[in-house]
């Protein structure tokens, strides 16, 4: 009945229901119940995304987060890298595989394993890898620490992380590159029937938040609060300050994680050669980012376009520039956040 209920539900909307179907015939019973029961709106790369505790989702990420929540298991060593889409992500990934493991891998040798991994495959997402296919692989012989990665808001972390000791290191954008990069982004993985959005409608439901994670503010501020009540657990950084000082924010991050460099490290230049390595035009031009697939559906070439700060000038007109400046200033009013 309910598959019954779903098709007739569904065969007025404009977006052909074949993908829609084969995510949803994909799902538990249970999960399909609960699908059903929540609130929609178009999808980007999927038909439709669902509201579920304030955040929207694909329907195949509703079932793998709450696989999560019901089955992994932190570690007090675990590392956590959150974000929302398109801020950093693997960027910052690679940078702390490359800090964590620097006395296992130099970050000069070479055959490291970011020089023929993407990043995603050595540091994979709780909801497209650990959690698909609804079971949890066993995780418990991993080394440690072991390195995740997550686009899951704070508030929908399950206890066994938020009340371990585990590290959490949340990365976010400026929301004008950030639109941008997410609206390239998405529109080079859209599948078939799905057609691309313009930069008029991507635009729109980004400023209402209607996107895959989002509301983007919701996401944000979860971590940043997190950030300024428990210090010692969660890192909050912003892209551009990366982008700014790339050493000193390579400094902050081993000492938060406890993996602070030496002074003979500094002094023989441990911290370049991982800024090298990690390098937006290092990792753009490795065979493993530019053939492939991570999560068995996306090619690697897509996670690397320009990487640079302040290119939303080119692809922003004046109305935009005004309407997201306002979304931005009501939504962080009174956080202390600013871009």
């Amino acid at each position: 009945m309910a598959e019954t209920s779903l098709t007739k539900s569904h065969s007025n909307v404009e977006f052909n229901d074949m993908v829609y179907d084969e995510e949803y015939e994909n799902l538990g019973q249970e999960y399909k119940e609960l699908v059903l029961s929540l609130p929609r709106e178009k999808g980007w790369v999927s038909s439709y995304i669902y509201l579920n505790q304030e955040l929207w989702y694909g329907a195949t990420q509703i079932q793998a987060i709450s696989l999560f929540h019901k089955q992994f298991q932190a570690k007090d060593s675990d590392i956590i890298i959150a974000s929302t889409p398109k801020s950093g992500t693997t960027w910052l990934k690679a940078l702390v595989f490359a800090i964590v493991n620097r006395n296992c891998f130099s970050p000069s040798q070479n055959n490291h394993p970011l020089l023929i991994s993407n990043p995603h495959e050595l540091v994979p997402f709780f909801e497209f890898y650990v959690c698909e296919n609804n079971q949890i692989p066993d995780l418990s012989d991993l080394p440690e620490p072991r390195l995740f990665g997550t686009h899951v808001p704070f508030h929908s972390l399950p206890d066994s992380i938020t009340k371990s000791k585990c590290k959490i290191i949340y990365i976010c954008r400026n929301p004008f590159d950030n639109f941008v990069s997410f609206w390239f982004f998405y529109n080079k993985i859209v599948p078939p029937p799905l057609r691309k959005l313009s930069r008029e409608e991507a635009f729109e439901r980004y400023i209402k938040g209607n996107m895959e994670f989002g509301p983007f503010w919701t996401n944000i501020l979860g971590y940043w609060k997190q950030s300024k009540e428990t210090p010692t657990r969660v890192l909050f950084l912003k892209y551009n300050d990366l982008k700014r000082d790339i050493k000193y924010h390579l400094k902050t991050v081993a000492d938060f994680l406890g993996f602070a460099f030496s002074m003979e490290e500094e002094s023989n230049g441990v911290i370049e050669s991982i800024s090298e390595l990690c390098s937006f035009e290092k990792m753009k031009g490795l065979e493993a980012n530019k053939t492939g697939k991570v999560f068995q559906r996306y090619e690697t070439k897509n996670f690397f376009r320009k990487g640079e700060v302040g290119d939303w000038v080119n692809h922003f007109s004046p109305w935009m520039e005004e309407r997201l400046s306002r979304v931005i200033e009501e939504k962080l009013r009174g956080s202390g956040l600013s871009f």
